[in-house]
């Protein structure tokens, strides 16, 4: 979402270059509160409205520019609950504008729930996306390297900010023990990449509930992964894990949570947040969100995880 102040010079630029590459030409661009990648706005024209997406992280903007292909993918293979790419006027998935790499979507109206309820939609979505073949198309696939783990390290080691790294050093035991437990589920299930499907990774936080119509979007990271990469969040509570399942098998999908993989995305996924945090956020930012992130959601997960062998 938009952290950066933009003036009115930089929207009327937007606007223009809108104008010019996507033959849109808007009444209104205004900030839109969704995504964590990114700028985000809402552009208005007089009969439609849409959805535009700046991501200026250089260390981001390969993943995002890699991601149009396979919504393009999708989209193609009858997925209609995500954002649909609106092409430029040459054919285009996404162009570049004030160096970010910037793709425009239709517009879909909605809130960004999460709870419980909101379970069932979301895996029968994903159970769908599960049974698109992959083709030919150009997606990462997993292979359990652990790294966030390392990357998380090496981020706590360059910094020079003393109340972050004071909460880190109060939690150095937790960490360390975490990677390691990282590095021994990333062995168990290196040896096995049978079962893989296009996974989104994060298709809970990002929902839209919009009536009785839901949406899976952001997809900005898609890759080819075990499923357990969408169930991990909820995963080790036996009502979702038997949502899940019940999803994959009205789809003709027959797999089944292996607990290691599971405890992989557990903490890989700690790990990961913390490195987005770390890349992502200002200082009193990052500070609120360690803070929280040590306290709230994400324990219980890794309680689950700290249980297997």
């Amino acid at each position: 979402m938009n952290k950066t102040e933009r003036d009115e010079q930089y929207i009327i630029f937007l606007a223009d270059f809108i104008c010019k590459e996507y033959n849109l030409t808007a009444v209104s661009i205004t900030p839109a509160k969704r995504g964590f990648y990114g700028e985000t706005w809402r552009l208005d024209t007089s009969d439609h409205s849409y959805f535009l997406k700046l991501d200026y992280s250089a260390a981001h903007q390969s993943i995002y520019e890699r991601s149009f292909t396979i919504v393009e993918h999708l989209c193609s293979h009858g997925i209609d609950f995500i954002s649909r790419i609106v092409k430029t006027t040459d054919g285009r998935l996404s162009t570049q504008f004030d160096g970010a790499v910037l793709g425009v979507f239709y517009w879909i109206d909605g809130e960004n729930i999460e709870t419980d309820a909101t379970k069932i939609p979301e895996y029968q979505m994903l159970a769908k996306v599960y049974t698109v073949p992959t083709c030919d198309i150009q997606i990462p696939r997993e292979n359990f390297s652990g790294k966030s783990a390392d990357r998380f390290f090496e981020q706590w080691n360059a910094l020079n900010d003393t109340q972050i790294t004071s909460l880190f050093e109060k939690n150095r035991a937790k960490l360390e023990h975490r990677a390691e437990r990282l590095k021994h589920f990333a062995g168990l299930c290196r040896g096995d990449t049978t079962g893989f499907f296009i996974t989104h990774g994060d298709a809970g936080g990002n929902l839209i509930v919009n009536s009785d119509r839901h949406y899976i979007v952001d997809w900005d990271n898609p890759i080819l992964a075990p499923l357990e990469r969408d169930a991990w969040v909820m995963g080790f509570r036996d009502w979702a894990g038997c949502i899940f399942h019940k999803s994959l098998r009205r789809n003709g999908i027959d797999y089944t949570l292996r607990p290691e993989r599971l405890a992989y995305y557990c903490y890989y996924t700690f790990f990961f947040y913390l490195t987005e945090y770390l890349a992502g956020f200002t200082q009193a930012e990052t500070v609120r969100e360690i803070e929280g992130y040590f306290n709230v959601w994400v324990e219980e997960r890794i309680e689950y995880a700290d249980k297997m062998l």
